[in-house]
Formats: structure tokens, sequence, C-alpha cells
């Protein structure tokens, strides 16, 4: 049974637990938030409310980074976020985004046009950037295994979770099929200890908990899409979710605040990156 932590918000994305709280990206509203385990919220970066997608994650030095359309944004002292890398010359748009323990920053995106497959992009700390892999189909969330060994990519118009190895340079290889989720449409995604993988799934309603081959483990359902699920809490074993009433692609920015953060107790605590 899921409790309700925060209501009202737009579209919650990229929950991610940091620095003893969970921040998410709160589409429809430009804010970066940031949640205790009392509710309490605090608005920790904006970007202009009409910007959809963007999503967050944290440098190797703790810098809050935030992928906003063709842009790689790093906060600045002053909390302002100023461009980290420009990525318009790889594509139109990004969606996710994930930084290994060698403080690589993967990202994926494509074109407006989201029939068209899209691609994964790495940020080096140097601040280059390069195309990685294409013919993603709807990447959304990633995450890297505790090892930095493997990138774990969910396609959602593909129903799958695709691994690729992690080169030394950045790269990736040995691209494979990590789960065939088969009606599933994985969106936001988190490991744990055990190696499998919780993915939320919009048009299911659902959260579910897949080993690699796609066994399914457990599933929490809900009464709206989930969008992004995420491990924390003091130790590791509280499953955020992140789910809201979804009306299509073309009503993204007319949300009603249908937006909630739930709470689950699981038995197997959090694992890798994000």
């Amino acid at each position: 049974m899921s409790q309700v932590l925060v209501d009202g918000l737009g579209y919650g994305e990229s929950a991610r637990w940091h620095d003893g709280r969970l921040w998410l990206a709160n589409w429809g509203a430009g804010e970066v938030l940031a949640v205790g385990l009392d509710g309490a919220r605090e608005v920790m970066a904006t970007v202009p409310p009409e910007t959809i997608p963007f999503s967050i994650d944290w440098s190797a030095d703790g810098t809050l980074l935030v992928i906003a359309g063709s842009r790689l944004l790093r906060q600045e002292d002053d909390g302002s976020l100023g461009t980290a890398a420009d990525l318009s010359g790889i594509a139109e748009l990004f969606n996710e985004i994930v930084v290994d323990p060698r403080g690589n920053t993967y990202l994926n995106g494509g074109s407006l046009d989201f029939s068209k497959p899209g691609v994964i992009a790495v940020v080096a700390p140097d601040g280059s950037a390069r195309e990685v892999a294409d013919g993603i189909e709807f990447g959304n969330g990633m995450a890297v295994t505790a090892d930095g060994s493997t990138l774990i990519v969910a396609e959602s118009f593909a129903c799958r979770l695709t691994a690729f190895d992690l080169g030394s340079d950045g790269g990736l290889s040995n691209r494979r099929v990590w789960a065939d989720l088969g009606d599933g449409h994985p969106d936001g995604i988190c490991l744990d200890a055990e190696g499998a993988v919780w993915y939320a799934d919009v048009p299911n309603q659902r959260c579910v908990r897949v080993s690699e081959g796609g066994e399914v483990l457990q599933t929490v359902d809900l009464d709206r899409g989930a969008f992004s699920c995420m491990l924390g809490g003091p130790d590791g074993d509280t499953l955020f979710i992140l789910a809201a009433q979804w009306n299509g692609f073309e009503n993204m920015r007319l949300t009603d605040r249908t937006g909630k953060l739930l709470t689950t107790q699981v038995q197997t605590p959090h694992a890798g990156h994000p």
C-alpha cells in the first residue's frame, strides 16, 4: 500500500534520492524540488515553466546538473543555471540523464517527432560531447550499475530495458536486451542491491520490479500513471513514486496538478546510480 507524501504536483519526473531528501523535476511548474520525509518541499532551481522535458542528476563534484531542451545546465554558486554543454548538434531535445562513477554524463533524446528513433549522448568531464548510440525507441530512465560497468536504458516505445557495457572512454558497446517487458512501457528506472530494476509505467499505472531477463518480481498498482521511481530513505528501502493523470503529449502543459509523490516500503535497498 502506497502513501501520499506530496500532492499538487504537475508531472513529477526524474526522482533522485540525494543528501537526505527526494529530489524531482516538477514539469509544468519549472521547478527542481527537494522533499523531506515529512513532506516539506523546497525549490532548489528553476527553469522556464514551458521547458518540458527536463531532468536532473549531479556531477562527480556534487554540482546539480539539469538537462533542458538541448542544453546541459550546471547550477552556479549563486543558484542560477549556466550552460555546461550545448548538445543541439546531436539532437533537438534530451529527456533523461545519469552520471556514472567516472563522471561521464549520459543523456538520451532525439527529435520533436517522437516516432523517430533517438540517441544516447555522453558529456565527458572535460565538457566534450558526442553521440554514443542510436536507434533508441523513445529513451526514458537510465541507470548505471553499482560497479560502473553497465548502463541500462528504458526504451518506452519498444517495451524493453536495453543494456550497454560502459567503456573507460565513455563509449558504449555490447548492446543487448536486458529485459523484454511484454506490454510494459518503462519510464523512470532505478536499481536495487539484488540487481533488479524498478520501472515506472504510465499507461499501465504501476511500478514493476523485474530481474534481468524480464521476470516480474513485484508490482505496485496505482490509480494514475507512474512516471518515475527511486529507492531511497535512511535505509534505501523506501520506493518513491511520481505519479499523475496522463492526458497525452498534447496536454502536457495544461496539467491540472494531479501529480503526487507516493512512498511504499520494499525489502531490497537501492544500489547503483542514480
